[in-house]
Parts: C-alpha cells; sequence; structure tokens
C-alpha cells in the first residue's frame, strides 16, 4: 500500500486505547491514521498534512468535543464522525445538527465504524482533496441548480441565498439539497434519499435523514416549523415543492 495515497483518518480522542485500538485496526484496512488528545493537537495534524476523515471523541478531558467539531466545522470542509456513550442521545442529536456526518456508539464494533467511514468517505467519491478545502465536481454537465434566487453550486458545495450571502453546508446537508435540486415535485422516500445521498444505504441509520431534513429546514426556510420548500408527506416521505433550473 502507498501510505502517501491512503485515506488518511484523524483520531481525536484523549484515550490512548481507543486511539491505539482504531489506529491499528484502520492501518490494516489501507488507511493512514494521526491522533490527537485535545484541540491543540488536532490543528497541528490538520497544518501539517491533508486529512480526509475527522474521527471526534464529543467526551474528552477538560473540552467539548462536540465545539471542536463546530468549529472544524466552519473553517473546514471535513465530514466528522463523532463517538459517543449510550447515554448521550442528546449530545448525539446536537453533533448531528450543528457538525457532524454520522455517529458511532461506544463501545463500538470496529467493523461497524469501519464500514462507517467508508460510507461517508464514498460521498465525497467525486471530490478532490485539498488541505482545508474540497471541491465537487459537477455530473452530466450541470454545474448549478437554481430555485426562487437561491443557487447550488456543485463545483464549490455551496449555497447562495437570494440576497446573495454565502450559507454553509454540511456534506450531508449538501448532499441533501442537490438530491432534492434533482428531482423537484417528486415525493422521496428515506430509502430513496439515502441511497442517493449516501450510496450504501445499509451502512447508516435512517433517521439521520429526518436530522439533516431539520437542519436543512432551519437554513432555507422562512420558518422551519411550516416549511415552503422541503415539505414532509406523512408516511411516504419528503418532496421538494419548487421549480429547478439547471445550471449547465
Amino acid at each position: 500500500m502507498n501510505t502517501l495515497k491512503a485515506p488518511h483518518i484523524l483520531v481525536v480522542d484523549d484515550d490512548p486505547a481507543i486511539t491505539e485500538m482504531v489506529g491499528h485496526y484502520l492501518s490494516e484496512h489501507d488507511f493512514r491514521v494521526s491522533a490527537a488528545r485535545n484541540g491543540a493537537e488536532m490543528h497541528q495534524v490538520l497544518r501539517q498534512s491533508t486529512v480526509q476523515l475527522v474521527l471526534m471523541d464529543l467526551r474528552l478531558n477538560g473540552e467539548s468535543g462536540l465545539n471542536l467539531a463546530r468549529e472544524l466545522r466552519e473553517r473546514r470542509a471535513l465530514p466528522v464522525i463523532i463517538l459517543t456513550g449510550r447515554s448521550e442521545e442528546a449530545d448525539r442529536v446536537m453533533g448531528l445538527e450543528l457538525a457532524a456526518d454520522d455517529y458511532v456508539v461506544k463501545p463500538f464494533s470496529l467493523r461497524e465504524l469501519l464500514a462507517r467511514i467508508r460510507a461517508v468517505l464514498r460521498r465525497y467519491a467525486s471530490a478532490v482533496f485539498e488541505t482545508g478545502s474540497i471541491t465537487i465536481e459537477p455530473a452530466s454537465g450541470v454545474r448549478a441548480y437554481r430555485f426562487e434566487g437561491w443557487e447550488l453550486n456543485l463545483r464549490l458545495r455551496r449555497l447562495r441565498a437570494p440576497d446573495a450571502r454565502e450559507i454553509e453546508l454540511s456534506l450531508g446537508e449538501f448532499s441533501l439539497l442537490h438530491a432534492l435540486c434533482r428531482a423537484p415535485g417528486r415525493v422521496l422516500s428515506r430509502d430513496q434519499l439515502l441511497e442517493m445521498t449516501r450510496r450504501d444505504a445499509g451502512a447508516v441509520y435512517d433517521r439521520a435523514i429526518d436530522v439533516q431534513i431539520l437542519r436543512l429546514r432551519r437554513k432555507i426556510e422562512l420558518d422551519a416549523s411550516t416549511p415552503r420548500y422541503i415539505r414532509t408527506e406523512r408516511g411516504a416521505g419528503y418532496v421538494f415543492d419548487t421549480s429547478v433550473e439547471p445550471v449547465t
């Protein structure tokens, strides 16, 4: 294996047993792994090398992993998987709403962790990774989608509001909005949205779609409690209820 070309995973956890176990397992499956015990070490690794995914423990000694994940999301377009305890459901929900692309509950199966890492990275399969940023290559010649003054730029993975503000999107939110823009006016089930956004529905949980829908509504709807664009079809799924113009 060429270690320079292997996907680079950064594990942020203050438990050396966890970082050693995860690092050894992922290294056996063609990943390059770095470890950080806190935010300072995390930023040092990110300055010195290119990282494709961050695995973040929410309960760090003296620091909030959630705050670090949120800070990371604001500064860099990197996928984040959070590690939580079984009793930390509120943290998991908040992590998904604010920062993370997925989560794994401790104690976890290494095989499940590997599957989730691969699933998240597959969502970046069409991305060009650079230090601190990614560019999403458009499909089928479409470079953007426009709807009612909004523009979703596929190359830059950016959403521009009608008032020209740039709206920050996580990769999950971007993938979900991209899927909705590709099928305006159609009712899409959770399974269909999982397939369109994750590429491997068996490796994730379907409630993630509901969390991402909520996060996306908060960013594009005037009132997320009475959505104008992303409507719920009870018992069926969601529909993007607006006209969409592909831009080539």
